[in-house]
């Protein structure tokens, strides 16, 4: 006996029951839940390029312009959007759903490679990616705090120990450290040994220009404008620091002459109406200001002049 014998020898059975399977299809379809914005992973990658102290017409001209000429080349490609701001071009690459997101960003690389000889050559490393979507929610947020070293030695130590040993587990596509604090170098120029080389404080001030950048240290954003905040580079005269006649006043950085017998040693450069400015041989103590009316010394400056 076959399993189709019942239902040939009762059709009429047969054809309410497939009736009745296809009304249960039906039904169950029309009940089945249908997601508004369904959990799907198109193949993202962020171009990220860095030109400290540009700003952001520049960066868009030089560097975003070039990239997105050779992105647009790029087979498979759905969206592509661009960010220009102070110092940073962001570029964001959509793919399909039929592209790999290896073989994508093969092509992204061939294209970064492609725009090297339109790019600015003050470029202090060329542009790279990451295999990341910029609007996703980070998945992990980790607070370093230690009440035992500073604020200087945790964020050098997020910089380079756990950033690194987190981009390095299988899947990760991007770490990023905020909210750090970056070592800062202060420069004390000795006026005397500076003149014995010949060289002015201006000099000092263009070296350290020319090696560094002065770029913005801060932001405010508007409904219509985002400003960037970015210090002065101007030179500000130096406070005159009080000495006394007391013999305490050997303590001050400056040792004046308080004679022209005193005084030997000691070559004047610059004269003004009542004001005499000396400075001192290389090795010694800065110049000083005196007095032409007061042989004693009223107030000590540093002088690069």
């Amino acid at each position: 006996m076959s399993i189709s014998a019942p239902f040939i020898a009762r059709p009429i059975a047969t054809w309410l029951l497939a009736i009745a399977v296809l009304l249960g299809g039906v039904m169950g379809y029309r009940a089945l839940p249908v997601s508004a914005l369904p959990q799907v992973d198109f193949p993202t990658i962020l171009v990220t390029t860095q030109l400290p102290g540009a700003n952001p017409d520049t960066v868009a001209t030089l560097i975003t312009a070039s990239l997105e000429r050779q992105f647009g080349q790029i087979q498979g490609l759905t969206t592509m959007t661009s960010t220009s701001s102070e110092g940073t071009s962001q570029i964001t690459l959509q793919f399909s759903l039929q592209r790999s997101i290896d073989s994508a960003s093969q092509d992204v690389q061939a294209a970064i490679n492609a725009a090297a000889g339109t790019l600015p050559a003050t470029l202090p490393y060329p542009p790279v990616y990451a295999k990341v979507n910029p609007a996703d929610a980070p998945i992990l947020t980790l607070a370093l705090a230690s009440d035992a070293i500073t604020i200087d030695r945790v964020s050098d130590a997020a910089d380079t120990l756990l950033q690194p040993k987190l981009s390095q587990i299988d899947g990760v596509g991007r770490v990023t450290v905020q909210g750090n604090m970056r070592p800062a170098v202060r420069v004390r120029v000795d006026p005397a040994r500076l003149a014995a080389y010949g060289l002015a404080m201006e000099d000092v001030r263009s070296a350290v220009a020319a090696a560094n950048v002065n770029g913005a240290k801060g932001a405010s954003t508007g409904r219509a404008r985002l400003l960037h905040l970015a210090p002065t580079t101007s030179w500000f005269p130096p406070t005159p620091i009080p000495i006394s006649s007391s013999p305490s006043a050997t303590a001050h950085r400056c040792a004046c002459p308080t004679s022209a017998a005193s005084s030997a040693g000691w070559r004047t450069t610059v004269s003004a109406p009542g004001t005499t400015r000396r400075a001192a041989a290389p090795g010694t103590r800065p110049c000083c200001s005196t007095s032409s009316a007061s042989p004693a010394p009223t107030s000590c400056r540093p002088w690069t002049g």
